[in-house]
């Protein structure tokens, strides 16, 4: 498996395992169990996701030492602040059955931001996480962050796939020395993903599918990837994309797809705001 340094000298797997949308404890966990035995050694969760208690079983069951899984979850913002990140942590870590989180993300920019950080930055001193991170956050929003605290970002998870690629924020972060890390790295299907004549046509001059082209494209861009799926061929699928490397004509070819914008919904919008707002009011 290859791997990236973080900015506090870390090593994080590029490639690993999403559970997003698999809040059913039994799928989570076999799911779980699949991505581990395929290989992954990395696990992306949240307490949004409310699968926490199925990845740490999992985890446990796998009989792989923990050392050698790299854990994430995230803050949601009902839990935002310094007391409540600081309670969310100590579920999270009851949830999961560990004594530490290797990373830990604040979900979304919204709400008491700083406080919550000031929190990750004690456990992250004291050894109950290993790096901090943020996800969903724009470059200004990373920027405040840095220069507002005593320890950097390590990680943003963003959105990212071919046709919302994030090359400002990638050339940000990588200046800043932040690591760029995607979610949704299939568009979840949109714009007819699966059957685009680039991908298919790239792919099949490597034998390769769509999901593994597109998976390659950004690994070869140093951009973390957590790929998600409850069906064990395409889980194994998912995990088998270092044995070859596009081309710079395909990587230019598939740079062509890029659309810059959104597929889902802007941080940035009021509307959405408002949206993420309701849900703790």
């Amino acid at each position: 498996m290859k791997t990236i340094k973080l900015n506090n000298g870390i090593e994080m797997p590029i490639l690993g395992f999403g559970v997003f949308q698999v809040p059913d404890y039994k799928e989570c966990k076999q799911s779980v169990l699949m991505a581990l035995k395929s290989g992954y050694r990395l696990i992306d969760t949240a307490a949004a996701y409310q699968n926490e208690e199925a990845v740490g079983d999992a985890i446990k069951e796998s009989g792989i030492p923990r050392q050698e899984i790299f854990l994430t979850t995230k803050l949601w913002i009902d839990h935002n602040g310094y007391e409540a990140t600081k309670k969310a942590i100590d579920t999270s870590l009851n949830n999961l059955k560990v004594d530490y989180l290797d990373l830990y993300l604040i979900h979304q920019p919204y709400g008491d931001v700083h406080g919550s950080w000031r929190a990750m930055e004690e456990y992250y001193k004291n050894g109950k996480i290993k790096a901090i991170g943020v996800s969903n956050f724009q470059p200004d929003r990373v920027m405040d962050i840095i220069v507002n605290h005593t320890v950097k970002p390590a990680v943003n998870q963003i959105e990212t796939h071919v046709f919302h690629q994030r090359e400002e924020d990638h050339a940000f972060m990588k200046e800043n020395g932040i690591m760029h890390e995607s979610w949704a790295p299939f568009a979840e299907g949109k714009k007819d993903f699966f059957s685009n004549k680039i991908l298919t046509d790239i792919g099949e001059n490597y034998g390769k599918s769509v999901a593994q082209v597109a998976l390659r494209w950004m690994i070869q861009r140093d951009v973390v990837v957590i790929p998600k799926s409850v069906n064990e061929n395409r889980i194994k699928e998912n995990f088998n994309v270092f044995d070859f490397e596009l081309s710079q004509g395909d990587m230019n070819a598939i740079k062509s797809l890029d659309t810059k914008e959104t597929l889902f919904f802007s941080h940035r919008d009021p509307e959405t705001i408002k949206w993420f707002a309701s849900m703790i009011n």
